[in-house]
């Protein structure tokens, strides 16, 4: 064993990176059963916070700057493959070829000029449909009434 590392065994269990003042990042200790509690309550009332706190922890408490760093190294290509482009998600950059882009228009254009005819039919069929029914309900209360009224007046 070196000498450093029995010093720090042999220092006791109040000796550490938190009684030095130079890696301090708060004014006191933390407290490690309010911690695991918080944690816990967490995990069960709002876990997605819960997860990104103990993903932090775990990451060694990385500053903001070091955060966003790391998280653009490893989904940075994710994140241009999604959102790529200047017309953002969802939209068509360009290819370079006016031709093409020309073509990619009008197809959508048409595509979506199709759209709204398919969605106009829908509506009118669903209106169709709906006068059959109250056409069939009508129909329904009118034998009825009919019946009732040939039966004679019952008590209601």
């Amino acid at each position: 064993m070196s000498d450093s590392a029995s010093a720090a065994w042999n220092a006791g269990p109040h000796a550490g990176p938190w009684e030095n003042r130079t890696n301090r990042r708060c004014g006191r200790k933390p407290g490690r059963g309010l911690e695991i509690a918080g944690i816990i309550l967490g995990f069960i009332f709002v876990w997605p916070l819960a997860l990104a706190y103990l993903v932090w922890k775990m990451m060694g408490y990385p500053k903001y700057d070091q955060a966003k760093a790391f998280l653009n190294d490893t989904f940075g290509r994710a994140k241009d493959d999604l959102f790529r482009g200047p017309t953002g998600f969802g939209g068509f950059a360009s290819t370079g070829n006016a031709a093409f882009d020309d073509y990619r228009r009008s197809e959508l254009e048409r595509l979506e000029e199709e759209r709204r005819k398919l969605d106009e039919e829908a509506r009118d069929f669903r209106n169709f449909v709906e006068e059959l029914k109250r056409a069939k309900d009508r129909e329904e209360f009118d034998a009825y009434m009919a019946k009732r009224r040939g039966n004679g007046p019952t008590n209601v």
